[in-house]
């Protein structure tokens, strides 16, 4: 049983290599942008609003609610990033009700790129919320000791996120390729749901730690606390 896409090469030439994660990468990408194509050709501030819109409003709505929660009131700033993430995680794992689809985040590699990603963006957004000196300062807070200990935070919370995913997607997709050898009817059906609401639930927790890092490093609960107190 393959553990992994990028075990499977669909198109070769030279040193270039083309895997189905690559593949289904590049289409779930795709599909994003003709979804997102679709909610806003026809854009309306007044109803009826299209299905495609309601359903894009809908999915925005409760990613700024998050954000708000989490990080504050400058949503727009973070609102792209953040819900790129979510959305590219959570088409990987809806798409598993295909036949032969293989989700991008059942390989290590799109899961380590994902957290890659979080990981230069959460200095970037820091640097512009506080400045250079704002974001080193918080490595030696609230003693200069905790340096090297910031320091490996940084490194683990990033393996942490794509080991966490890539072993949730990997696992639910051997465990129902087990089964449907085993029992090939009823109860693979069941792990397919299962998968789906898993999935969904890896798409939220990774977006939400992202939030979590980045409010954490911007300083934004200092500034929100200072707010407060004044």
């Amino acid at each position: 049983m393959e553990i992994s896409p990028d075990t499977t090469v669909v198109w070769s030439w030279g040193f270039v290599n083309i895997n189905l994660t690559i593949l289904f990468t590049w289409g779930v990408m795709v599909l994003i942008v003709f979804c997102a194509w679709l909610a806003t050709r026809k854009l309306t501030m007044h109803p009826p609003l299209s299905r495609w819109q309601n359903i894009f409003e809908a999915v925005v709505t409760l990613m700024r609610s998050h954000i708000r929660e989490i990080i504050g009131p400058q949503i727009n700033r973070y609102l792209p990033f953040l819900g790129t993430l979510f959305l590219f995680i959570s088409f990987s794992n809806l798409l598993i009700v295909i036949p032969e689809y293989r989700p991008p985040t059942g390989s290590l590699s799109t899961t380590t790129a994902l957290a890659l990603c979080v990981f230069f963006a959460v200095p970037a957004y820091s640097i512009a919320a506080q400045g250079v000196g704002g974001f080193l300062r918080h490595y030696i807070e609230p003693s200069p000791l905790m340096l090297p200990m910031h320091i490996l935070g940084d490194f683990t919370r990033t393996l942490t996120l794509a080991v966490r995913l890539f072993g949730s997607i990997m696992s639910e997709s051997m465990i129902a390729g087990a089964l449907l050898a085993v029992v090939p009817f009823f109860l693979p059906v069941v792990m397919k749901m299962f998968g789906l609401l898993i999935g969904q639930i890896q798409a939220y927790i990774f977006a939400v730690l992202a939030a979590i890092y980045i409010a954490s490093a911007a300083g934004t609960h200092r500034t929100q606390d200072k707010t407060l107190t004044n």
